[in-house]
């Protein structure tokens, strides 16, 4: 045992210390590429598209595979895109990007910024890529670009995927349920990458294990026994066990899991009643839900199903009207990074950027799809990389004023388009030629 370790050990130093020397070819072969991908993001920021709406975007990067010289399939599974490209005998890498932009009116002042609308469940909304999306797509490309462009370094086959509906926590599903790993050759490593706004520009984020946490929404209906305001001894007031069970969903996490394992449960809507004077005989409420183990989301719900059942019986509620728990369907699972494949990633990456601009950092509560590729029968290992997105001179300047980058999701999203797709190209294809070098 000692032997073999030691051996993969070695094989490990002599590999990375073989892809070094890749590290000038593929850098000024990403900046090469630079202003192809910069103009495809500006054309895409100014033609941004719903979830299950990206038409365009999805013929725009079917082209960009064809001319690259991949196989391509199009409307996979709805809008999505697949790709492969095959280099002679060796592994398989996949490589997604996301497309959908979300209904938001753009407030940058850039030059190419959005001036889109489009119908959303009969409203007619702005569309903006506020989440970086427009970057993912044009990384992507470049890396591609960059990697046939030196597919002398490495042997093996890219599996690839633009992605419908990343925002709804739909097109990665879809893509796995259509047979992507079994129509098309079952990936060995997955990546891809997400903006961070909080990292400058020349700077990737990375950790092993949780990086998202997973995702589930509840809808809870709590039944009373409506009147007449003035009478509520005659009702059993469903808003007081809404309001009780709001209170006591708060102890879930702080009292009922473990202080080390994360959790977040989230009541974003409750309505009830029509008027001042009417008791209702209803109320219902949207609750979110974040975690990074199947355990702790199992409990949090079992204790959410028991807290509003708790609550309507000392209201007096009969048997056959407690409140309806529903966890929807629709899932993000968490993004759990592969602890051995982000640590290639980082030795790699750190040969593209220097170890100093690798950073460490935490796990977040917010939801990224990406994590279902991980959770299929495949058992892939997937690594998904915070690309640092906000120019450096912008981010001293922020600093002094004690203030932060404008987030994700905000209508003034500015990141330094250049820099950050330059970077993204630089390291997403250096971590492939890594994975897959001859």
């Amino acid at each position: 045992m000692k032997t073999r370790l030691f051996l993969i050990l070695v094989g490990m130093v002599i590999q990375l210390n073989g892809f070094a020397q890749y590290s000038t070819q593929i850098k000024t072969e990403a900046s090469r590429q630079l202003e192809y991908a910069v103009d495809l993001c500006k054309y895409l920021h100014q033609n941004p598209e719903l979830s299950f709406q990206e038409v365009k975007t999805s013929a725009r990067m079917a082209q960009e595979l064809k001319e690259i010289g991949f196989e391509v399939s199009e409307n996979f599974a709805g809008n999505s895109v697949v790709g492969v490209f095959k280099n002679g005998d060796g592994p398989t890498v996949f490589l997604r990007t996301d497309m959908d932009a979300l209904p938001i009116k753009e407030n940058t002042g850039f030059a190419f910024a959005s001036s889109v609308t489009a119908d959303l469940e009969g409203e007619e909304v702005p569309v903006m890529h506020a989440c970086g999306h427009d970057i993912h797509m044009s990384t992507w490309v470049g890396t591609l670009r960059t990697l046939v462009e030196l597919k002398d370094l490495w042997y093996g086959t890219l599996l690839v995927i633009a992605q419908q509906a990343e925002e709804y926590s739909g097109g990665a599903g879809e893509a796995i349920d259509e047979g992507l790993f079994t129509k098309f050759p079952k990936p060995d490593y997955a990546l891809a990458y997400h903006i961070n706004p909080e990292l400058q520009t020349g700077q990737i984020g990375l950790r092993g294990g949780p990086v998202f946490a997973g995702v589930k929404t509840v809808e809870i209906t709590v039944f009373g026994k409506g009147g007449h305001g003035a009478y509520p001894q005659k009702c059993i007031d469903p808003i007081v066990i809404a309001s009780r069970i709001v209170g006591d969903l708060q102890t879930i996490v702080s009292r009922e899991l473990n202080p080390t394992d994360p959790a977040v449960v989230t009541v974003g809507s409750i309505h009830g009643g029509s008027r001042p004077n009417i008791i209702p005989d209803e109320v219902k409420m949207e609750l979110t839900l974040r975690y990074f183990s199947d355990e702790t989301i199992e409990k949090i719900i079992a204790s959410i199903e028991r807290i509003c059942k708790s609550a309507a019986q000392s209201a007096g509620v009969s048997d056959n009207r407690l409140p309806l728990v529903k966890v929807l369907p629709v899932e993000t699972p968490p993004v759990i990074n592969n602890a051995v494949l982000a640590a290639r990633v980082n030795d790699f990456a750190g040969d593209i950027l220097g170890k100093n601009n690798i950073i460490e950092t935490p796990a977040e509560m917010v939801g990224e799809d990406f994590g279902k590729y991980g959770r299929t029968p495949e058992n892939i290992p997937i690594c998904l990389i915070w690309l640092g997105s906000t120019g450096a001179d912008e981010m001293n300047r922020l600093r002094v004023q004690g203030k932060s980058p404008f987030p994700l999701h905000s209508p003034q999203l500015n990141p330094d388009y250049e820099k950050t797709i330059e970077t993204g190209i630089a390291v997403m294809a250096g971590n492939v030629i890594g994975l897959l070098q001859k």
